[in-house]
């Protein structure tokens, strides 16, 4: 599964050190190139001749090593990896990492490193849960960093908590998740709504709302990655088009309902992640508003529930929608996933700082019309995209398993 990929291994100084030897073998018994990159800590757990012997490769423990033609070795080595996976991740370098100090060969590595970069924690769980190191976990999320969370058991010092190094088979199922690019949608027709939609009051002025598109926008990525043919229904927005998506850019709430019916019919899979406005005025001035130096009064009207609409007519498609939603998140949730007859529905709280508008990241919950629930971690929205699908693909496995049967 992993012929051709080139896989950095960092292994630093945790106890846990000893698993490293399993995730190399493993790595390596998917067909992986891995190139070892140890601290001088992790090196007191377990030795460099034990990795070497089981990588193939050399393994890199000092920063001033030159190669034969004179280069870095700690910088050619990363040019040419696909992930750096440190495994297992002691608060220490996670704190170095956060900060940005490169004081060894591994932080100097990562600091250099552009391909994607997966951190199993292993530690006590009082380290775990301190305040300063979940802030450093949180910072290197927002930066894109991957963690796999560690588990719960009986740790080195005797106490039982979380912070032992997470099971082998999920940390290399996480590193085929990132390098193997699923195509399970090949075949489907995906069509996504993002963005804002403006409804104007004069020729300059309109209502409208913060979204950036964003969360739409990496939904359809996500699709294209893993095989769809995917449609874009845009409101305005500042980000670059998909690429080889379909992008079909409107303004108002009527011309991005007139999209969606125009090619919902192609569609197998729709996601409606826009936030599309509630109400427009009911009577939009012909010319600029003058200030009169009078307060003035406007009236509004809801605009067409695009949702509920497609929602009534859905046939065989699978439907999500969105609640952004400011209190009782998940109850309204629920309520609107009901109501307007959807599939599955995605939940996040547009006031929280690190999720909603405005930002690279979400906390979302998805729930599905089978009233199965799943709670995500703050996580960039290229990978919360990506949860969506996974759970969409579930969702329609259960039901084609339920039919057959």
């Amino acid at each position: 599964m992993l012929t051709g990929k080139r896989i950095i291994l960092g292994v630093t100084g945790s106890i846990a050190a000893y698993k490293a030897a399993e995730i190399v073998r493993r790595l390596k018994s998917a067909n992986a190139d891995v190139t070892i990159v140890m601290t001088k800590a992790g090196m007191e757990f377990i030795t460099p001749l034990t990795m070497q012997t089981l990588s193939c490769n050399p393994v890199y423990t000092e920063t001033f090593v030159l190669q034969k033609d004179s280069r870095m070795a700690h910088i050619e080595v990363v040019k040419a990896a696909d992930l750096f996976l440190i495994a297992p991740a002691t608060a220490n370098i996670i704190g170095k990492i956060a900060a940005g100090i490169g004081d060894d060969i591994l932080t100097t590595i990562v600091l250099s490193a552009k391909c994607p970069v997966l951190i199993a924690p292993a530690m006590d769980s009082d380290m775990y849960e301190n305040p300063i190191v979940q802030r450093n976990i949180a910072f290197l999320k927002e930066r894109e960093c991957r963690f796999i969370e560690p588990e719960e058991g009986e740790l080195a010092s005797g106490i039982i908590g979380k912070g032992r190094l997470a099971d082998v088979d999920k940390i290399v199922s996480s590193v085929i998740d990132i390098l193997v690019v699923k195509k399970d949608l090949k075949g489907e027709v995906v069509l996504v709504t993002a963005g804002p939609t403006r409804e104007y009051i004069d020729p300059v002025r309109f209502i409208s709302n913060r979204s950036t598109g964003k969360m739409g926008y990496a939904i359809a990525e996500a699709a294209k990655s893993r095989g769809a043919e995917v449609m874009l229904i845009s409101g305005h927005s500042s980000l670059q088009r998909p690429k080889d998506v379909e992008l079909i850019n409107v303004v108002t709430a009527d011309e991005m309902r007139e999209e969606v019916m125009r090619n919902i019919e192609r569609a197998t899979i729709v996601i409606m992640a826009a936030a599309v406005s509630d109400y427009r005025p009911i009577k939009v001035s012909q010319d600029k508003l003058k200030k009169s130096g009078k307060d003035i009064s406007m009236g509004f009207t809801e605009v067409p529930d695009i949702l509920s609409e497609i929602g009534r007519n859905k046939g065989n498609r699978i439907i999500v929608g969105f609640a952004a939603e400011t209190s009782d998140i998940i109850n309204n949730a629920m309520y609107k996933l009901k109501e307007k007859n959807l599939d599955m529905i995605v939940a996040n709280d547009v006031s929280d700082t690190d999720a909603g508008f405005e930002v690279d990241t979400n906390i979302v919950t998805i729930i599905d019309k089978d009233g199965i629930v799943a709670k995500l971690d703050k996580m960039p929205k290229k990978d919360v995209a990506h949860r969506i699908f996974d759970r969409i693909v579930n969702f329609k496995r259960r039901h084609l398993d339920s039919i057959l049967r």
